[in-house]
């Protein structure tokens, strides 16, 4: 099992545009084998001392997969090709880290 932790930076104008597209794929994404559980998240202010800054702009896509192979496999799915596409000019920045439990 590996978890992918996905920050996507967007445009501010296109903040709510994005998360609507997302939304909508994500049906699609949670239905290919593998995808144990795909979800995006944005930072809230919670007070506690170690948070770091709150990015008003960003989504972070926490992601679940039963292994590599089948993340790769989702990135070549014909939703997520269409996906990218629809959502390439709404972002400024995509970090990735793909980690497993210790």
């Amino acid at each position: 099992m590996i978890h992918v932790i996905a920050s996507i930076e967007l445009k501010p104008e296109c903040f709510d545009e994005f998360l609507t597209v997302f939304k909508e794929n994500m049906v699609n994404v949670r239905a290919e084998d593998g995808c144990i559980d795909y979800v995006p998240c944005v930072d809230v202010e919670s007070g506690l001392s170690p948070q770091v800054t709150v990015r008003e702009h960003v989504v972070t896509v926490l992601e679940t997969w039963e292994s590599t192979d089948h993340l790769r496999a989702h990135l070549a799915t014909p939703h997520m090709l269409k996906y990218e596409k629809k959502t390439q000019d709404m972002k400024v920045s995509t970090q990735v880290q793909v980690i497993e439990p210790a």
